[in-house]
């Protein structure tokens, strides 16, 4: 037994060489996460801090001079409520519509005998190098009558053709020809085939499709600065753009302080809150659909 432990201890014995490498890897991977984290974590802290002592550099890793006031005039603004219901809607409904067009779409042309099935992937794919540029899609959205509706910023996007590439090579890789040949024995018709059956075994890339369409919905703010005119129906993104680049909360939400620097100290407040209080919602939403995002995506972008 003695000799035995001996020669597994040889064999796993790690050359300096190796050790050495994961030195470098812990090291690099530990510059990399502070990189990514702490400006997160900073402006996590400088939302409850004095803006002086942000000015000073005095806010490192700690809150200095904990205050609540930019946090109480947001929830006190209206605006920023509406934002936030338009944002969720335009979440919602548009996700919706985008997973469900990307995954008939993707499972259709993941079938081998859909009639001209090369031609309409190709078609899909010249979208993803030429594009009418933005003044066509403008009119074209006129001409539909979408302007200034929560349309306007889903239905130009319904489908992205990446997604569908993605959806579309793990159809084809994870639901096998003989699972549809034994359904249509059944009596199973294509449609019954994708509802009952494809999809239940498709949660992975579901979860990924809703993931990436709810992100990129969420953080969206171009289109409706362009189709939207009325502020009513402005998401929370595009509010929060006014308040970082135009620094409307001057008038917005701290018009009841005459003094210019106490101005300036609360818009700074706002302006932290603002972004935490924007990413809430995907902080909360991620750790349910992670495990599923992390399959979908090694089986969706690598087999094939």
């Amino acid at each position: 037994m003695g000799l035995l432990a001996l020669k597994n201890k040889k064999i796993t014995r790690r050359s300096k060489e190796d050790k050495v490498f994961d030195i470098i890897n812990v090291f690099l991977v530990a510059i990399i996460l502070i990189l990514v984290v702490y400006p997160l974590y900073f402006i996590v802290i400088a939302s409850f801090s004095d803006p002086n002592m942000i000015y000073d550099g005095k806010v490192w890793l700690l809150p200095k001079e904990l205050t609540f006031e930019g946090y109480e005039r947001i929830f006190q603004d209206n605006k920023i409520w509406l934002g936030y219901k338009n944002s969720i809607v335009y979440t919602v409904v548009g996700t919706i519509v985008n997973v469900s067009f990307t995954l008939m779409a993707a499972y259709a042309l993941s079938r081998k005998d859909l009639y001209g099935r090369n031609v309409i992937m190709f078609l899909f794919l010249m979208t993803m190098f030429f594009s009418g540029g933005l003044i066509p899609t403008y009119l074209v959205v006129k001409n539909l009558g979408l302007l200034n509706t929560m349309w306007a910023l889903i239905l130009p996007k319904a489908v992205a053709v990446w997604n569908v590439i993605v959806a579309k090579t793990f159809f084809e890789t994870s639901i096998p020809n003989e699972l549809l040949e034994a359904a249509k024995m059944d009596g199973c018709s294509d449609a019954k085939f994708f509802w009952k059956i494809v999809l239940p075994l498709s949660k992975p890339i579901v979860a990924v499709m809703v993931l990436f369409y709810a992100v990129g919905h969420w953080n969206s703010y171009f289109d409706a600065l362009i189709y939207l005119n009325n502020e009513n129906l402005y998401p929370l993104q595009l509010i929060l753009r006014n308040i970082l680049i135009q620094n409307e909360a001057s008038t917005m939400m701290i018009s009841d302080l005459d003094s210019l620097a106490a101005k300036q100290r609360v818009s700074e407040l706002i302006k932290y809150g603002v972004i935490i209080v924007a990413s809430i919602p995907l902080l909360i939403v991620y750790p349910f659909v992670q495990k599923y995002f992390v399959k979908g995506v090694m089986i969706g972008g690598i087999k094939g």
